[in-house]
């Protein structure tokens, strides 16, 4: 499977559960493909604003991974599809996740230094035109385009 079928299939099942979640109330974090032929594992990360259920995550299961077998999405060998919530330090990925959690702390890693770093932690401030504003002590704000966002996840704090 090359580099870019891979990315095909990833966003056709991407699509596939956002169609399903969508009119429930779920958001698809994040799907991710890995490993190959029979041990290939397809997880499916969700949320909704109340906490997600065990009943979510069977629905979303059951329905999505219904379609992906009919509309023969994933082709060839069997795969096992998990899914779950992305839990307390879950991934920051898109512009509406950081305005989701503005206030609470956040790791984020960037691809270009900002202050000659590229490692900040600190409590979101808030996203606008597609810039990042995060707080690594009180009074200072850096900021930073979400597109140098390299990765990113809530901290949690215990």
């Amino acid at each position: 499977m090359s580099a870019i079928g891979k990315e095909e299939i990833v966003a056709k099942i991407t699509q596939v559960a956002e169609r399903v979640g969508g009119p429930e109330g779920i958001e698809i974090v994040d799907v991710q493909l890995l490993g190959a032929g029979r041990g290939r594992v397809l997880r499916i990360f969700i949320d909704r604003p109340q906490g997600v259920s065990h009943a979510d995550c069977e629905f979303i299961s059951h329905q999505v991974g219904t379609i992906l077998d009919v509309e023969d999405v994933i082709p060839g060998e069997n795969y096992t599809l998990e899914v779950s919530s992305p839990g307390l330090e879950r991934k920051l990925f898109k512009e509406k996740d950081f305005e989701r959690f503005v206030g609470q702390k956040a790791k984020v890693v960037l691809r270009e230094p900002v202050e000659n770093q590229r490692r900040w932690e600190g409590k979101l401030a808030g996203i606008s035109q597609g810039v990042v504003a995060l707080e690594p002590s009180d009074g200072r704000v850096i900021h930073f385009p979400l597109t140098q966002v390299e990765k990113a996840n809530l901290k949690f704090e215990w």
